[in-house]
């Protein structure tokens, strides 16, 4: 059963344009290591934090492949690591090593969409608990947060797993979620609960329909289909002229950052490799909150 989320935001603005334009400073980027990821790779200067996706389709040696080479160019690279793409305990250790090899000191850790695990790791509280005692090198880790009901887990579940993997990560990063109201309703009751994880919201950047299209089917078909399903809120914003962005989101989240009670450490934009308009409107934001240009003001109420 699917618990009801009590929990809900104050009508307080606590953050603003400040906190607003410090989260929109220093994003974490999501790229897919496909076709064309180079170039859109290149519209990020060197010190940016950009995160390398991993599935079963293009395997855990592309992410980590592209993660290096993009470590190599100056990027502060989080890879994902999918729990049920690692075959073994040596595995992951070669794994950790070839990391730190790069200077990659942080890792994005995920349950994965293998239909059957390769080793011993079938889900990323496994991962996470081997992670722990291959000694030093990762020094942050994120895991996956659910603000709205997975269609296969139950609510209650998604929420002991957070718990569960809290001794061994140090933030959580949501899963797109295009509701602000629920987000912070959700958020505030995981931290109810005992999730203290700092939190990334995940949002989508500016996305074309035509190329969300086009990058779904260069990740295979299974993945593909994953992708889609993954990203149904986006596909029915997309039918907008012009494709979507993400102005309405961050505007309504705005009043929230810097609130310790939900602590929000910033934003994780999904690029869907659409790296160069995402960061024309990013870098036009923040001019547009530097001039000071009015801005609405979107708080939530408490839900029945």
């Amino acid at each position: 059963m699917t618990q009801e989320r009590t929990g809900a935001p104050r009508r307080v603005a606590y953050g603003g344009g400040t906190e607003l334009l410090r989260s929109l400073s220093d994003p974490r980027m999501e790229i897919i290591p496909i076709e064309g990821a180079r170039e859109q790779a290149g519209h990020l200067a060197p010190g940016r934090r950009v995160t390398v996706t991993c599935s079963p389709t293009l395997g855990l040696k592309r992410t980590l492949s592209f993660s290096e080479e993009l470590a190599d160019r100056g990027l502060r690279v989080v890879p994902h690591i999918s729990a049920r793409l690692v075959e073994s305990r040596e595995h992951l250790r070669r794994v950790l090593d070839r990391l730190d090899g790069h200077g990659i000191g942080e890792m994005f850790v995920v349950g994965g969409d293998a239909k059957e695990p390769a080793g011993p790791f079938p889900c990323a509280g496994t991962l996470l608990r081997e992670m722990s005692g291959v000694g030093p090198g990762v020094r942050e880790v994120g895991v996956t947060a659910y603000p709205e009901s997975h269609p296969l887990i139950d609510d209650e579940v998604l929420v002991q797993a957070l718990l569960d993997k809290q001794p061994f990560a140090t933030y959580m990063v949501t899963q797109i979620c295009f509701d602000p109201g629920a987000i912070l309703g959700w958020l505030s009751e995981v931290r109810r609960r005992g999730v203290e994880l700092p939190v990334y919201i995940g949002l989508p950047g500016v996305v074309d329909r035509r190329k969300l299209l086009r990058i779904s089917l260069k990740i295979g078909i299974g993945d593909s289909a994953r992708f889609l399903r993954q990203q149904s809120g986006l596909a029915g914003r997309l039918i907008k002229p012009g494709g979507y962005n993400p102005d309405r989101l961050i505007e309504s989240l705005a009043p929230y950052l810097g609130d310790p009670d939900y602590n929000i450490a910033g934003f994780h934009i999904n690029t869907f490799n659409q790296v160069e308009t995402t960061e024309k409107w990013r870098l036009q934001k923040i001019e547009s909150l530097e001039k000071g240009e009015p801005r609405p003001n979107r708080l939530f109420r408490r839900r029945a």
